[in-house]
């Protein structure tokens, strides 16, 4: 797993969260600009799935078992989106909240993902 492309997920996803929270702290819900940023960590996100499975299929292992790897590479992958559909469906600060802390949840799944990695 590329350490640097963990880091960034993990970093972008605390901004997020950061940023989210603080619309939650203001008492607004989600608004198009923190879609965008959804959709920024999300796309990283997709890359770090492309990424862990390319290297499974070049042969490369990880310390832990590859089908806890894969599902927690789906299961970051999915986090933030859906969490912003969720937000859709509640367009309260309560949605900001929701965004904020699947944001932190993919920051706390890319932890886990480097230690099954072998980091």
């Amino acid at each position: 797993m590329l350490v640097a492309l963990t880091v960034t997920v993990s970093v972008a996803a605390l901004a997020l969260a950061a940023w989210c929270g603080f619309a939650a702290y203001r008492d607004q819900p989600t608004k198009d600009w923190h879609f965008i940023g959804m959709a920024v960590v999300t796309v990283l996100a997709l890359v770090q799935l492309v990424v862990g499975i390319v290297q499974l299929a070049r042969g490369e292992e990880p310390a832990e078992s590859s089908v806890i790897f894969v599902s927690y590479l789906i299961g970051a992958f999915t986090a933030v989106p859906a969490a912003g559909f969720l937000s859709l469906s509640e367009r309260t600060r309560w949605g900001s909240v929701t965004v904020s802390a699947s944001a932190v949840l993919l920051a706390v799944l890319e932890v886990r993902l480097y230690d099954i990695w072998g980091g």
